[in-house]
């Protein structure tokens, strides 16, 4: 990436306006000034610049603010690259002085650019999908912190009034049948007035299989708490809307899942990552957000990593030693991983590495750690060859996931 640039521009991006900086090959400052957020502003320095030589900018941020930077570069045919945050905070240690400002931070990112290019992440091409992507991801992500929000509203209510009902209820809170049961009853006063006939109903027509079971368990919770708690009036007059604004999100991600799927058919990588038990719509979605076709990761060890998931080594003489869990890394990326290993534990050869894990004595945790981390270099080199997922045999002693 740094071969035949003259001219290396850090950007560091804001909503109003950047602060950009530009060095040539010698360090030598060719520009450093704001410049507002606009088209013909990025233009006329990208072209004042590129007398200078070829041109590579570098963002801080390569999405949301940072989106109109990269297409205007892209368009005045240069090459544009990305500074992780975690990393240009490192480097800004080493530059003198302490002041945070953005002028000092879009100095920090063009002389990364000039002399460390190997801590810059290419911001892939064909980016027309994958912003595309970017956008209904985001917006399925504020789904879900919603979703939780809710969620956790509803059942801190149903603690709050009556705490066994929750525990039966809390459970399965997503569980259409569960939703219907609170939109058209409410709490407790209003399930039990329903009685057994008319809940079971309203149950079994969307969970036919465990319906009576779970009206007996309604009703025994119910039997088990005859003291009324302050504010259950209300909780009853509240909790239906909850349970039809929670009812809305769930169909607003499902709606989204599918539009989601639809964009990812187009990507030639979909089909690769979608192979790899544990990993669905979704979370392809965010691993080809985060990673890309993962050229910018020479080794599986990298990507591991940037995910977070490879083990920090500690070691200062005899008196300390081991190796830990690292607290950095990209952390959506390491959800991502984290989950597909939990997902994968319905595949044979992922719960026989875990069971492994677990047997040498991890816990849960940690051994789906180190079940996530095995995957990344199945994953790197699914990637790297873009071929599907193809488990090992059996009979072999090194499992594939």
């Amino acid at each position: 990436m740094h071969d035949g640039f003259g001219v290396f521009i850090g950007l560091d991006v804001g909503k109003e306006g950047h602060h950009a900086v530009a060095l040539n090959r010698d360090g030598r400052r060719l520009h450093d000034a704001t410049l507002p957020n606009t088209e013909a502003g990025l233009r006329k320095l990208f072209d004042k610049l590129g007398r200078h030589g070829r041109i590579l900018a570098v963002v801080d941020q390569p999405a949301s603010i940072g989106a109109l930077p990269v297409a205007v570069a892209r368009a005045c045919g240069h090459q544009v690259a990305y500074l992780p945050g975690l990393v240009m905070r490192r480097l800004a240690d080493l530059h003198p002085g302490t002041a945070k400002t953005d002028a000092r931070d879009a100095y920090v990112i063009a002389d990364a650019a000039r002399t460390l290019p190997h801590t810059l992440r290419r911001v892939d091409t064909g980016d027309e999908a994958l912003a595309e992507l970017e956008v209904m991801v985001g917006y399925d992500d504020d789904l879900a912190g919603e979703v939780t929000r809710v969620g956790n509203r509803i059942r801190g209510l149903l603690t709050q009034i009556h705490p066994p009902l929750e525990r039966v209820l809390g459970p399965k809170l997503q569980h259409p049948a569960v939703l219907e049961a609170i939109s058209r009853c409410g709490g407790p006063t209003g399930l039990r007035k329903a009685g057994r006939a008319k809940l079971t109903e309203i149950v079994k027509a969307r969970a036919p299989r465990m319906g009576t079971r779970l009206v007996e368990q309604i009703f025994t919770a119910l039997d088990a708490q005859t003291v009324v708690v302050p504010g259950t009036t209300a909780a009853e007059t509240v909790l239906p809307r909850l349970a039809d604004s929670l009812r809305d999100l769930l169909r607003q991600r499902d709606q989204v899942a599918e539009q989601v799927e639809g964009m990812l058919d187009a990507h030639p990588l979909a089909s690769v990552l979608t192979s790899m038990p544990g990993i669905g719509v979704r979370t392809a979605a965010r691993i080809l957000l985060e990673v890309g076709d993962g050229s910018s990761f020479p080794t599986s060890g990298h990507l591991a990593a940037y995910a977070g998931l490879a083990p920090v080594t500690r070691r200062s003489g005899t008196s300390i030693r081991g190796e830990h869990p690292p607290k950095g890394g990209n952390k959506q990326l390491k959800r991502a991983f984290f989950l597909s290993a939990f997902a994968a534990l319905a595949d044979p050869l992922s719960r026989a590495y875990y069971d492994r894990k677990r047997a040498e004595g991890k816990k849960h945790n940690a051994a789906l750690i180190c079940l996530a981390r095995r995957r990344v270099d199945v994953l790197h080199a699914m990637l790297r060859t873009q071929r599907p997922y193809q488990p090992k045999p059996a009979d072999e002693p090194r499992l594939a996931a």
